[in-house]
């Protein structure tokens, strides 16, 4: 009888188990207020004009007021492939040139320069910190000016002036923005130059976290300085590397002002990317249903290309 009394006794204390939604929606309801900025943030300025453009994409449309803005279906993404001058196929072109002509460069530069400042004989890191990061928070129009000063036509720029007149390497002077190569040329370096100190602090941090024991291990064991690089600092960084890579195409993909500001498209539209082409078919021509189809595509392409990659990181850890 006792027992029995136990027993309803300690069924009545014991509480019902709460269902994995319950507990969630209890979790979410806990840091909603501390997150709810963010939403709002993310939901006016990101997905709103991201819906905005899928739908412009689709109509003939117009800023006047009042406009129909007709339902035109897929004939903008029609104009833009059958554009007379293969204007987005040059684009599309130099996007794909400019991805595999700096991220690579970029990459190698980040973390040889990184690995450089993290090395023991190496003094005041701090200071090479802030100095490789001080062009990423110089502004573009500074940097762009100061790159048109030193690319200028002629021996008084000083590229060509130490080129042509003091080492005579050039022959000539190079007209740096007249000619395509030249031109992409001086489009990537200045990208490069702008950007290489955000690698170079990132994997700065990642070395920082690498433990010790690994590198003491590798000297016991008599390895060289190469091979303790390349047996561990690499692949202990490589879920970084993925990260940094990514973030690196999507910069390349997004050339902007490096275009804009420095040859603004030409000679003849030839150095024109994607972004930079959608900003003059939109906001120069006025044609912005073509304009809004090549950036939902573009979406399209970045998405690809980083999604798999995307997956990864957070299947990985460092050690």
């Amino acid at each position: 009888m006792s027992n029995a009394v136990m027993l309803s006794g300690g069924d009545a204390n014991l509480k019902p188990k709460k269902s994995k939604f319950a507990v969630g929606m209890k979790q979410w309801l806990a840091v909603l207020p501390f997150v709810a900025l963010g939403f709002a943030g993310t939901a006016v300025f990101v997905i709103y004009p991201m819906i905005k453009n899928i739908m412009i994409s689709f109509q003939d449309f117009s800023i006047m007021p009042n406009a129909k803005n007709t339902w035109v279906g897929f004939d903008n993404y029609v104009k833009v492939f059958q554009d007379p001058n293969g204007k987005f196929l040059i684009a599309l072109r130099n996007t794909f040139l400019n991805v595999a002509a700096t991220v690579p460069f970029n990459w190698f530069l980040a973390i040889f320069f990184a690995v450089l400042i993290n090395a023991k004989f190496v003094k005041y890191k701090i200071a090479f910190r802030t100095i490789y990061y001080l062009p990423i928070v110089t502004s573009w129009i500074i940097v762009a000016l100061l790159f048109k000063y030193l690319f200028a036509d002629g021996d008084g720029g000083f590229v060509n002036y130490m080129l042509h007149k003091q080492l005579g390497i050039l022959p000539e002077a190079v007209s740096w923005r007249s000619n395509y190569w030249s031109a992409m040329i001086m489009i990537w370096l200045f990208h490069i130059w702008k950007t290489v100190g955000w690698g170079v602090v990132i994997y700065l941090a990642a070395l920082q976290g690498i433990p010790k024991d690994l590198y003491e291990a590798a000297d016991i064991d008599g390895a060289g300085a190469v091979q303790r690089f390349w047996q561990i600092t690499i692949p202990v960084l490589r879920p970084i590397t993925i990260f940094v890579i990514i973030n690196l195409v999507n910069g390349a993909f997004g050339f902007f002002p490096q275009v804009y500001f420095i040859t603004k498209g030409g000679p003849m539209d030839q150095t024109q990317v994607i972004p930079s082409l959608i900003y003059t078919q939109a906001f120069e021509h006025m044609k912005f249903g073509p304009a809004s189809a090549m950036g939902f595509m573009m979406g399209i392409m970045v998405f690809v290309l980083t999604y798999s990659q995307m997956k990864k990181i957070g299947r990985q850890r460092m050690f």
